[in-house]
């Protein structure tokens, strides 16, 4: 009787080739195999059975030694080639030693005689395919301990951390390999090295001291920020954040290697040193621009303020007089609108630079906005002596600029207040020295002019302007321009900014600059964006409705709109109205309405957010730059401010705060929108680091209605990124 094997002790799914060209002993062993769950291919003859190994795998070969065509040695050696992993056994009638010896040496696992038993040929299989399964699962293990200390090995050198370990002493007795990458040294130069070598005096004791508290453990690691040296410079200039650990003793006492029992008797600590440059110079910056215009890199108004109220204390205190020069440049405007926005930049930066050499120690020159720049001097005996310094910045701007081959010639117009001639408080005496720089200009710019009581604002041209400005209103002389945003991905048009223009009947085609300000002072903000909103929601709905569904339109609120309780009402019921579809509408705020009032604002935009409008935060990084409010508010869209776009081409610090602002975005998943590209070098780094839409002059400057109507269906724009 032959004994049963069940299907656990022989897995069916294994493939067993049966070759022998006894027809009736090979029906005979295929059908013993199938009786025990096995899946058989039969061959008749040799060369049978080496086609059958080159289309299928098998897990075991039973061959007969003389066959037809190719004999079973034969066999035997394409199966060794072909299918290593197979496991061969010999049925045959052959007997004689040599004919076993042969094929045990050719790599038969066993050797089975004709006439052949059928509780042998079982036995027998399974022994064979145990002792395969067995050498399978040792090989198997084995590859997985290999790949285990490989990935261990891999981790450990490919880490993006610095992992150290340090003996007893505090010597480096392990480093991996990312210390080259970071910091240019080969790990074999610092193994016996104290870690001092790497760090200035006072961190190294700091280091010391940390790695000396006594709550040290597994559970309670250390960890402190420390700068570390590169190799071949003497100032520590890379930033890290250290955190270590005790090294757990018993863990490591049965360790096999030869590496490993070393480090196990001499590693005391193990640590991490993680590189965090990027992050402490991504804060200094931004704590730098809260208090800095990045453009000229002088103090900004927060900071001129702040420095003033200290010069005002101490003149109280020590009663001396000081002074406050409000400077505004002649023809600036001219110059920025002629030779463009990037000349008009290198412009103020030159500006700034002879300006700071009339500065005296403890004088402070900000840029107040645009081309106002404000003065402070501290300690000033007297007019005469103000007025001798107001005669120097006029002669220092006298001399043209040169740049880019071209002479340049601007003035400028100088207001001065006295502390505590012309005000007792910081804003009385910045607007009094404002007024009496609009005295100079009244006289004809280019000089300076001290305040006083008697002194009366000229407004004429003021009323003038804002009669005009109502009437504009009423009259319908208001235009809406549009500049692209083009996707640098697409070459095509997805987006345009909304940009008011006022059709003057006496002075022609005014732009923002010139009757905006005046707007916000008249409380007219409100009527002009409600203006522009509307005219540009028709105007870009039409487009919309005629197939350009995805076409987004970018429009600016005034902060009086945005803080209104009913504004997201109103808005909505305005959209409705005009049949705009809110998902392509973008709004634009700046950073500086946003936190103002940042509980009132982030209500209006989640309530803006869930009706499908799309937030943007426009000219990013000019002003509180906090990532907080980015995290909590549904900020969909960041516009990188122009001054930092213009900045790409100036050298390393231009693309530094670009590639911060955008890499933040990534992090963020937020659309980033790079404002005034006016090169093809800007807009190739740009696409580079990943900037999904550009506007500028390079890319299309602000157009009619009409204009822009008529290149939606024009081919995508071919911009050579």
């Amino acid at each position: 009787m032959i004994q049963a094997y069940t299907s656990e002790q022989f897995p069916s799914h294994q493939r067993i080739l049966v070759a022998d060209d006894n027809p009736r002993l090979l029906e005979s062993l295929s059908a013993l195999l199938r009786q025990q769950g096995y899946e058989t291919s039969t061959a008749a003859d040799g060369n049978e059975a080496c086609r059958l190994l080159r289309e299928q795998d098998f897990t075991l070969a039973m061959l007969d030694l003389n066959m037809p065509g190719r004999d079973g040695f034969q066999v035997m050696d394409l199966a060794s080639r072909l299918q290593p992993d197979c496991a061969l056994i010999v049925v045959s009638g052959e007997t004689s030693f040599r004919s076993v010896s042969r094929a045990l040496r050719r790599g038969a696992a066993d050797y089975i005689r004709k006439p052949f038993d059928p509780d042998e040929v079982l036995a027998t299989l399974a022994n064979v395919l145990g002792k395969q399964s067995l050498l399978r699962a040792h090989e198997d293990i084995q590859r997985q301990l290999q790949k285990s200390e490989s990935l261990h090995r891999y981790i450990v050198n490919n880490s993006p951390d610095i992992v150290f370990m340090l003996d007893g002493q505090g010597r480096f007795c392990f480093l991996n390999s990312k210390v080259t990458n970071l910091l240019g040294h080969d790990p074999a130069e610092l193994i016996g090295q104290h870690f001092r070598y790497l760090l200035n005096d006072e961190e190294a004791s700091r280091g010391t001291e940390a790695l000396k508290d006594p709550d040290i453990s597994a559970d309670r690691p250390v960890t402190f920020e420390v700068s570390l040296r590169t190799k071949g410079t003497l100032k520590a200039t890379r930033h890290f954040e250290i955190t270590a650990f005790p090294v757990d003793q018993a863990a490591w006492h049965e360790s096999g290697g030869p590496d490993e029992r070393y480090l196990s008797r001499h590693a005391h600590y193990y640590g991490i040193a993680r590189d965090i440059t990027e992050r402490k110079e991504a804060e200094a910056f931004i704590s730098f621009q809260a208090y800095h215009d990045l453009l000229t890199r002088l103090p900004n108004r927060a900071l001129f303020r702040d420095r003033l109220n200290v010069a005002m204390s101490q003149a109280r205190r020590n009663q001396h007089k000081l002074a406050v020069m409000f400077l505004d440049l002649d023809r600036f405007k001219i110059i920025n609108d002629t030779l463009g926005h990037a000349m008009g930049d290198r412009l103020l930066q030159a500006v700034t630079q002879r300006l700071e050499k009339c500065l005296r120690k403890g004088d402070t020159l900000s840029r107040f906005g645009g081309d106002e720049f404000t003065l402070l001097l501290p300690a000033v005996p007297g007019r005469e002596e103000a007025a001798a310094i107001a005669d120097k910045l006029i002669d220092t701007l006298k001399a043209p600029f040169r740049l880019e081959n071209q002479e340049i010639f601007i003035g400028v117009s100088i207001g001065i207040a006295i502390f505590p001639d012309a005000g007792q408080h910081l804003e009385q005496l910045i607007r009094n020295a404002d007024l009496a720089m609009y005295q100079v200009k009244s006289r004809g710019k280019d000089g300076y002019c001290f305040f006083d009581s008697s002194m009366t604002v000229d407004t004429s041209n003021r009323l003038g302007l804002e009669r005009d400005l109502r009437r504009a209103l009423a009259c319908d002389e208001l235009e809406v321009h549009y500049q692209p945003q083009i996707c640098l991905r697409s070459g095509r048009m997805t987006s345009v900014e909304a940009l008011v223009r006022w059709r003057h009947p006496e002075r022609g085609l005014l732009l923002p600059g010139e009757f905006l300000p005046l707007a916000s002072e008249t409380n007219l903000m409100a009527d002009i964006s409600d203006k522009v909103l509307t005219t540009a929601c028709r105007e870009v709905g039409r487009w919309i409705a005629a197939g350009h569904r995805d076409l987004r339109l970018a429009v600016n609120l005034s902060p009086a709109q945005v803080e209104h309780p009913e504004f997201v009402e109103r808005l909505v019921a305005q959209l409705r109205l005009l049949h705009f579809p809110a998902r392509n509408l973008e709004i634009e705020i700046t950073e500086n309405v946003i936190m103002n009032d940042l509980a009132q604002v982030s209500q209006t935009l989640r309530e803006l957010a869930r009706h499908g409008v799309k937030i943007a935060v426009d000219d990013f990084g000019t002003g509180y730059s906090s990532l907080n409010y980015l995290h909590h508010l549904p900020i969909h869209i960041l516009k990188v401010d122009r001054s930092f776009v213009q900045g790409v081409r100036a050298g390393n610090d231009g693309a530094c705060i670009v590639n911060a602002i955008v890499a933040m975005a990534h992090g963020l998943k937020l659309e980033i929108v790079a404002e005034g590209v006016e090169n093809q070098d800007q807009l190739d780094y740009l696409s580079e680091i990943g900037c999904q839409r550009v506007q500028g002059f390079f890319c299309g400057r602000p157009q009619s209605g009409a204009d822009i109507g008529a290149l939606l269906d024009q081919p995508p724009i071919h911009l050579a990124v």
